[in-house]
């Protein structure tokens, strides 16, 4: 469990190709303190886990699953990654309950300068559409979001500020450039809930 605010910009040290997989090597800085192996670390929103360590460089594999539903397959050396350690009891919750499951790639539509901070539009898969609300939550590559406004279908704006543009890397994206994306996790709950509600009301006698 994460909460969705960054720790730290991790650059990509290695790459090592594997039988229909990957691993992937991460320079984890700080966040290298009090983290073993085996241990569960946010990777741009997608939970990974460290399988070896060596000083504040840890590997983590991408199994054939992870390389098709993100896009960690297409990061190369030298660019960095948001991360973030899992949440212990008693740190505190900052943002919002984060899985580190990645629910789909969406898209970055562009940005709107507002003086030092800026108006990001983006496109979410259809998957997430109905979770999608007005000053709700949403992940976009491991960083806490509320949705300023909906723009038409399964679009959006969020409102960032200086320190998100520079403790993250929002601030990089190009038109187009793929994301990863995950509904508020409460949402979901909620979602499934009332659908599996009306499913039994529409098949009652």
């Amino acid at each position: 469990m994460f909460t969705g605010l960054v720790q730290h910009l991790a650059p990509v040290t290695r790459r090592e190709s594997q039988p229909e997989g990957l691993r992937l090597w991460l320079d984890l800085g700080p966040v290298a303190v009090g983290q073993a192996l085996g241990a569960s670390i946010a990777v741009s929103g997608c939970c990974l886990t460290v399988v070896v360590f060596e000083g504040t460089e840890a590997a983590f594999d991408l199994s054939p699953e992870t390389l098709s539903r993100t896009k960690l397959g297409e990061i190369q050396v030298g660019e960095v990654v948001n991360i973030e350690a899992a949440l212990r009891a008693g740190d505190p919750l900052g943002g919002h309950f984060v899985s580190g499951h990645v629910d789909g790639l969406g898209r970055f539509l562009g940005r709107e300068t507002q003086g030092d901070y800026e108006l990001q539009h983006f496109e979410a898969p259809a998957s997430l559409g109905a979770l999608l609300v007005p000053k709700g939550s949403v992940t976009i590559d491991g960083v806490s979001l509320t949705i300023a406004a909906l723009e038409g279908e399964n679009r959006f704006s969020v409102a960032l500020i200086p320190e998100t543009l520079a403790r993250t890397t929002l601030g990089r994206h190009t038109e187009g450039s793929p994301v990863h994306m995950e509904g508020d996790l409460l949402g979901k709950f909620v979602h499934a809930y009332l659908e599996r509600r009306e499913d039994v009301r529409n098949t009652s006698p």
